[in-house]
């Protein structure tokens, strides 16, 4: 099945900003999280889809090279946004280079001497709480990767043996053939590019250099991140192949939905729901804040539903500054339910009591609702 445009799967134009890009994928994480839409298949694939496309479009390098090349771009190192980023975005346009220009000073994965290979990027997905997110934390995460071979020191020759360079291509890493009036350059089938052979392998990795371990690492999260917010462990991915050196590990975190408020940016929205009588009279509540702590809320005497009161500095705070966002506090009415005889009465008593005054909004409607019907029996 073919890939839907990035831009259209974000919904929004060729010549969008940086600034609608992130606001159109942040709209969009929200609403299909899996979080939000648990067993909903359709909802994780468009989940994976608008993360895909955003991961292009917010790089300036990776968003030119699609709107030149379209999905093409990204075909050799795997679709941005995997479990494994594949190969650097720079081996790709290498490639191109080389094709055309006949580049032999590099193969198309980035080899150094010795056949030495970068090795590939790696993304790890990590929850935590809203919590988490307002104060930070330091999280221990056991990560599965390659790392250098210990009984080869990375060379991916036996001890006592080291790799020889490659006789087909003199350690270029790239035969040319001549084709008539063209030149054409591959890599070279013998030593895949490395430029080098390994006749004597070591017996632990079998000449690959790197063997696969669990690592333990420390993630600090700072205060303040967002529901996709990336971090970057520059050398933490795997290991080079051949002692080549270590590409990056992505830390993609995701912030759990929390049962009282729900977040945009770095203000909070919570709903209070108060007793018809305190929204009456008049009277106060504590409410909880994501620091802990209790904050009391006043309330005026004739409080409607969707009332709206605004707590500053109360929310999250913003990530690498010392401002917060707010705290915003919308009470709905609560009707009583299950009344007693008693309370039925009392209700009754005071419905016989009440006027326009008492209910100005109502009284309003019932008066243009009668002035509707007076004019149309006018206008017949």
């Amino acid at each position: 099945m073919a890939k839907r445009d990035y831009y259209e799967a974000l919904g929004v134009s060729r010549g969008a900003v940086d600034a609608e890009i992130k606001v159109a994928f942040r709209k969009l994480a929200m609403q299909y999280h899996p979080d939000r839409n648990p067993g909903d298949a359709q909802a994780e694939a468009q989940f994976k889809e608008i993360n895909e496309a955003y991961e292009v479009l917010k790089d300036p390098q990776k968003r030119g090279a699609y709107d030149r090349y379209g999905h093409a771009a990204f075909e050799q190192a795997g679709a941005p946004g995997a479990a494994g980023f594949g190969n650097d975005f720079s081996d790709f346009m290498t490639d191109i280079f080389d094709t055309f220009f006949g580049d032999t000073r590099a193969g198309p994965r980035q080899r150094g001497a010795g056949g030495r290979e970068r090795g590939a990027d790696m993304r790890y997905n990590l929850e935590i709480s809203l919590e988490d997110a307002y104060s930070g934390k330091t999280e221990t995460i056991e990560v599965p990767s390659s790392v250098v071979c210990e009984a080869c020191t990375g060379t991916g020759a036996r001890a006592g043996s080291k790799p020889r360079q490659c006789p087909t291509c003199g350690g270029a890493g790239r035969v040319r053939a001549q084709q008539g009036f063209f030149a054409i350059e591959r890599t070279c089938p013998t030593c895949q590019g490395r430029g080098q052979i390994i006749e004597n392998p070591c017996a632990v990795c079998a000449g690959a250099g790197r063997v696969t371990r669990n690592r333990t690492l420390s993630v600090n999260v700072p205060p303040g991140v967002e529901d996709g917010t990336r971090i970057r462990l520059t050398g933490e991915g795997e290991a080079g192949l051949r002692g080549g050196p270590p590409g990056d590990l992505y830390i993609f975190l995701s912030v759990r939905p929390h049962e009282l408020y729900q977040r945009d940016g770095a203000d909070l929205f919570c709903r209070v729901p108060i007793s018809m009588v305190t929204a009456a009279l008049g009277g106060e509540f504590d409410v909880p804040t994501v620091a802990g702590q209790e904050v009391r809320v006043q309330v005026p005497a004739g409080t409607q539903t969707g009332k709206q009161f605004r707590l500053r500095g109360k929310g999250m705070p913003v990530l690498r500054s010392r401002d917060f966002g707010d705290l915003y506090i919308q009470v709905v009415v609560e009707t009583p339910q299950n009344l007693t005889r008693r309370q039925r009465e009392l209700l009754a008593e005071f419905e016989k009591e009440s006027s326009g005054d008492t209910h100005p909004e109502s009284a309003g409607f019932l008066a243009r609702v009668k002035d509707f019907f007076e004019g149309l029996g006018g206008a017949s």
